[in-house]
């Protein structure tokens, strides 16, 4: 059931957002990863840190940023704002923090069944991330 962006914002916190979020974007991430066919797991598993960690994330908040809608950019915010007591041993505290927000995104897309939106975003930033490793 599609979830308005009022009762989102009442009912649900950045970090639970940021949540459902992670599982979602990298739901994307794996569908993206698999696109080119069957290879080894172990493969799947190199290729897909390119999307997924949260320095790869922190990078693909910054290409998205300038994308997202006035909705899409509050949810970030908040996301990056959130109190959060983990922290992550692979990235510095300001690429985890973006890296929630960009999960607080995708979360927000998922409830509001905005999945094509989602898919855009997400489409927008691997072409991005990509053209820039070239």
């Amino acid at each position: 059931m599609e979830k308005s962006i009022d009762e989102i914002k009442r009912n649900y916190s950045s970090l639970v957002l940021a949540y459902l979020g992670d599982s979602f974007y990298e739901t994307l991430a794996r569908e993206y990863v698999i696109s080119d066919g069957n290879c080894l797991v172990s493969e799947l598993n190199v290729r897909i840190k390119k999307y997924i960690t949260a320095v790869s994330q922190s990078k693909i908040s910054a290409i998205l940023l300038p994308h997202f809608n006035e909705a899409e950019t509050w949810f970030f915010k908040n996301g990056r704002n959130a109190k959060n007591t983990h922290h992550s041993r692979s990235a510095e505290a300001v690429e985890y923090r973006r890296a929630t927000g960009l999960e607080c995104v995708f979360g927000y897309l998922y409830l509001s069944e905005k999945i094509d939106r989602a898919r855009e975003l997400f489409t927008i930033a691997v072409s991005e991330l990509d053209k820039q490793e070239s």
